[in-house]
């Protein structure tokens, strides 16, 4: 497995096994599944519904708790300091450890400012050994770095083929935030993997498409979450380091960009106010 070399000199893993969407029934075994297959992080959140799951699949997992990267990510509705504090602790009871190695604040709406406290305070008593955000855009990220002493470690966001994110990158790159991507395909749609581009550099490498998307994106320097609770699929997701694209290739996939996100767009008002609308 390669690591990226984060701010504060801890490494993640360049691959997760994401557990979104999996029914809190099937994630026990699917995150089983995914340790014995070599996966060494597991990505979390509250609103997941299934964090306690996973923490049993990590109790009962033979593999020492300090090798394998537990990532939560802190909700809308628990914004603020003291919320956060709650919430982290919840987390923490649910996976069944007393540390995580990298917590993000969810989304950039609420109080996020009293939550990035929270991290700051859990992260200086070696409760979080690294902290963040996600779905955080260029203006959102540079507000909290020009507003707080300890500059996030990660920034994870939606980054595929699709939606591929160069400005935003080459902007955390500038700040020294790791990039780290979710949805990076896309859930399939649109034929994505069918599209001629990633069909012909699959097979100069012998390999699917799948495949081709995870390597594009541990070739700009991305980590990344993916999931499947198929074992199969698991083993296909993580067979990607035997090989690397070139930069034609990389150049190539560029042609794929759209520009915008297929799913959610975070300068809309109106994202805002449906975010807004879940802190009670």
């Amino acid at each position: 497995m390669e690591f990226k070399k984060l701010n504060n000199n801890e490494k993640l893993p360049f691959v997760s096994f994401g557990v979104y969407e999996i029914e809190p029934e099937k994630t026990k075994n699917a995150v089983l599944n995914a340790l014995e297959r070599g996966y060494p992080a597991i990505d979390c959140a509250q609103v997941y519904y299934n964090e306690k799951q996973v923490g049993e699949a990590v109790k009962e997992s033979e593999i020492p708790r300090e090798e394998i990267y537990l990532t939560s990510k802190n909700w809308v509705s628990n914004s603020g300091y003291d919320k956060t504090i709650k919430a982290v602790n919840k987390t923490l009871e649910d996976l069944q450890t007393d540390y995580l190695d990298l917590m993000l604040i969810h989304q950039p709406f609420g109080d996020y400012y009293g939550s990035y406290r929270a991290l700051q305070d859990l992260q200086k008593e070696g409760t979080l050994l690294s902290i963040g955000v996600s779905n955080f855009v260029s203006a959102r990220l540079i507000d909290l770095v020009m507003n707080f002493d300890i500059l996030p470690q990660v920034n994870q966001v939606e980054t595929s083929p699709y939606f591929q994110q160069h400005e935003a990158n080459e902007f955390m790159n500038k700040l020294d935030v790791a990039h780290q991507s979710w949805g990076p395909l896309s859930e399939g749609m649109d034929n994505l993997f069918e599209n001629p581009i990633l069909l012909e550099i699959a097979e100069k490498y012998e390999k699917s498409p799948v495949q081709i998307i995870f390597r594009w994106l541990i070739d700009r320097d991305i980590p990344f979450s993916c999931r499947s609770v198929k074992t199969k699929r698991m083993e296909e997701n993580i067979d990607i380091f035997d090989f690397k694209l070139n930069k034609n290739d990389i150049e190539k996939i560029k042609e794929i960009d759209r520009g915008k996100s297929p799913f959610i767009e975070y300068d809309d008002p109106e994202t805002a106010e449906e975010f807004n609308s879940e802190i009670v």
